[in-house]
């Protein structure tokens, strides 16, 4: 049996995880489709801008994000004094964080997705009549499904290890930005209490690979696809 603040730190963490893979998946799907596509030369640094967030510590992401959008950072000001909105230390921190660290993940299944797509499908559609936007929501989209819903599970798992980032901008505060990583950090320093979180420890490896067991489901069911 959990704890009551064992269960409050799961249910942050399913609830940060779940809306930040909602939220970023039409950005993600967005960009994998254009670097799928396009042969333009600016590829290559949204690449690099899409893939920074991997190889940064998270949490150096944190500290970037933290700047960006504190009360006296150039995007925080303003949502401060235009509509009244502060993310730091809020459960709406903890969300940009696992976006953010999520997103490379996301972009690369969708793009990997659309890339296995004959392009000559949404040509077919076009020469029927159907503009580049009804053809790209009604053969794509469609079709590349499968790498889509794998890509938000990735970022979802990814964003339930969040550590890092979100302690900088959100901080662990206890049944609002509190999640399991944090839990068992905070946990783990208290007297004792090293003993105490393999519940939330076999909590996260199970939820983790979960997620990524259904992932590589249906990563292999998309390109067994005919």
């Amino acid at each position: 049996m959990l704890h009551p603040d064992e269960l409050s730190a799961l249910r942050v963490s399913l609830q940060v995880a779940g809306t930040a893979a909602v939220l970023a998946l039409p950005f993600a799907v967005g960009t994998g489709y254009w670097l799928a596509r396009t042969r333009s030369r600016a590829r290559v640094l949204v690449e690099t801008l899409v893939n920074l967030p991997l190889v940064l510590p998270p949490v150096v992401t944190g500290y970037l994000l933290l700047v960006l959008l504190g009360r006296s950072g150039p995007l925080g000001s303003w949502l401060h004094e235009r509509l009244g909105l502060s993310l730091v230390f809020t459960w709406g921190g903890a969300v940009i964080a696992a976006m953010v660290v999520s997103f490379p993940l996301m972009v690369r299944a969708i793009r990997l997705a659309f890339e296995g797509l004959d392009p000559r499908l949404e040509l077919a559609a076009r020469s029927l009549g159907a503009s580049r936007l009804s053809a790209f929501f009604t053969v794509s989209l469609p079709l590349a499904r499968p790498g889509l819903l794998a890509g938000a599970l990735l970022a979802f798992a990814r964003s339930l290890g969040e550590f890092g980032a979100t302690i900088m901008i959100a901080g662990n505060i206890e049944g609002r930005t509190r999640t399991l990583p944090l839990a068992i950090y905070s946990l783990a320093h208290r007297p004792g209490g090293l003993e105490s979180c393999w519940r939330m420890v076999l909590l996260s490896i199970a939820c983790a690979a979960g997620a990524l067991l259904v992932s590589e489901w249906l990563a292999r069911r998309h390109e067994a696809r005919p």
